[in-house]
């Protein structure tokens, strides 16, 4: 129990410390993100470091990090579907449509034939950790367009874009990653049928139709109480944190999925929302972001596989490179007409950049490592999500004060 409160007592001060020094790491435009601290303070006090913390749970790393990188997500995407405009997916059905449908299913190849090409590995065994690196991490994607930074320097339209595409696509690479476990352990007639008779009707259409209703009821039940008299002020600031809680734990126990479900109660609920009251809960879920995001990166700093990562030699590198560059970006351009709110190469080019790989994809990875058992899966996804960590984490202020300076020039032209 010492070595469990002694990570508390670190993770807290860390937090705190982050905390209270988040305005100058984003008004800094040199300085990496919080995310990139996390991670370099868990390799730091974890097993290849000091090796302060003798935690048992990291003997068995997997299944922690996919417990809670399950509750984080789901946090990042109710405050996601909080922020966005009750109306934001009717207006931008046909942009929203080309990101969620080819637009991933783009990813999810390249992904898969880049590592195919790069690593010795099966194909089906490729596509897999391409699925799980699919998706738009929603955590990182905060840290990129939320803040005073941001709100100087992205127009709306992109930050809402991002936001959006980020709390959607996570229980959306779903389907991917099942069908590619299927493929593994299955003919291929007998995967699709197994894929298209339960995994989409019952885990994904399910968990959007329970979400939904579970918002929906939850936000006019709230406002009928409100009709009736004033509620108290801290039981509006914890609805959408039981709310939460509730959607995912009943969604894991009647076999949904559990982020697609929460993400669809979070903006049912959100269409029922006093805009005031939204507004508070909107600073509560960052602070829980915050809470559960640092933990999180700091257990998973103590976790790397390095000697793993070592034996992939030249080709690890590689991967890391050719999926941040050939992942998104082209799909992105290919794509831009169908996509409103990009109206200028500018918009193309960072929307394109800032797809981060995270803690969406640390869970799809410990769940498909356990699943069928290969470790590779686990290896090829931590050493990409590092890859992104570092790569946007450190440009994420800096290339948004030079998209801020472009539009800043467009208008003036």
């Amino acid at each position: 129990m010492l070595d469990l409160y002694l990570m508390l007592a670190l993770i807290g001060g860390l937090t705190l410390a982050l905390s209270l020094a988040a305005g100058t790491l984003q008004s800094w435009r040199y300085l990496p993100s919080e995310s990139i601290f996390a991670v370099l303070f868990g390799i730091a006090v974890g097993p290849h470091g000091f090796g302060i913390p003798q935690l048992s749970i990291l003997s068995n790393p997997l299944f922690f990090i996919e417990q809670i990188a399950l509750v984080t997500v789901a946090f990042a995407v109710t405050s996601i579907a909080l922020r966005l405009p009750a109306t934001y997916f009717r207006r931008h059905a046909v942009s929203m449509a080309a990101l969620l449908g080819p637009g991933m299913l783009v990813m999810w190849l390249a992904s898969g034939f880049v590592t195919y090409a790069l690593l010795p590995v099966p194909f089906w065994v490729a596509l897999l950790i391409g699925a799980a690196i699919t998706p738009t991490d929603p955590v990182l994607a905060n840290s990129i367009v939320v803040g005073e930074t941001a709100a100087q320097n992205i127009p709306e339209r992109i930050r809402f874009l991002l936001s959006a595409e980020a709390g959607a696509n996570d229980g959306g690479a779903y389907p991917f990653v099942v069908l590619s476990i299927f493929l593994l352990a299955q003919p291929l007639d007998s995967a699709l049928a197994t894929w298209a008779t339960e995994t989409i009707p019952l885990e994904v259409l399910g968990a959007i139709g329970f979400g939904l209703a579970v918002g929906a009821g939850v936000g006019q039940l709230e406002d009928w109480l409100r009709n009736f008299g004033p509620m108290e002020e801290t039981s509006m600031l914890t609805v959408t944190v039981a709310l939460t809680f509730m959607v995912l734990g009943s969604a894991e126990l009647l076999g949904f999925n559990a982020i697609l479900a929460v993400f669809a109660a979070g903006f049912t609920y959100n269409w029922q929302s006093d805009p005031q009251d939204e507004a508070k809960e909107q600073q509560v879920e960052e602070v829980f972001n915050r809470l559960f995001t640092i933990p999180v990166f700091v257990i998973f700093g103590m976790v790397l596989p390095w000697s793993e990562w070592a034996s992939l030699g030249w080709r690890g590198f590689a991967l890391v490179v050719a999926v941040l560059l050939v992942r998104r970006l082209p799909m992105m351009f290919a794509l831009r007409p169908a996509i409103r709110p990009l109206n200028s190469p500018a918009d193309t080019l960072f929307v394109g950049w800032f797809g981060p790989i995270g803690i969406t994809s640390l869970f799809y990875a410990t769940l498909a490592a356990q699943e069928t058992g290969s470790e590779i899966v686990w290896t090829a996804v931590s050493l990409v999500v590092t890859g992104s960590i570092l790569a946007h984490g450190a440009t994420s202020t800096l290339f948004t004060l030079w998209y801020g300076q472009l539009a800043g020039d467009a208008e003036r032209l």
